[in-house]
């Protein structure tokens, strides 16, 4: 894990998404997946180059089972970009940067 992207828990999530006065896009996944860890490079790369304009987090399905089901999660790796609290974007399986530039440029 880098400096850029931020690993939270269940209890830790709702304290930032509440909190959070930039965007967060939170990155649902599992130590075992490997599309979830081919994205890790990618997500790591967009957080560093877009640390001022939203928050990249991490969180782990296997640990932290609330949140995921909360927001409907039913494979991973799922993206979801939260803008003021609110859910604004959710992407399924593998995405490029390029794909989470555009999304970023939309809110």
């Amino acid at each position: 894990m880098s400096d850029n992207v931020t690993v939270v828990t269940d209890e830790i999530f709702n304290e930032l998404l509440n909190s959070s006065k930039i965007p967060i896009l939170i990155d649902f996944f599992a130590t075992w997946c490997g599309p979830c860890k081919a994205i890790g490079p990618i997500l790591d790369e967009f957080a560093g180059e877009n640390s001022d304009k939203l928050k990249v987090v991490k969180l782990n399905v296997d640990e932290n089972p609330r949140t995921p089901a909360k927001y409907g999660v039913r494979g991973i790796p799922t993206l979801i970009l939260f803008n003021q609290g609110k859910e604004v974007k959710k992407i399924v399986g593998m995405t490029s940067k390029d794909a989470l530039e555009k999304i970023l440029a939309e809110i």
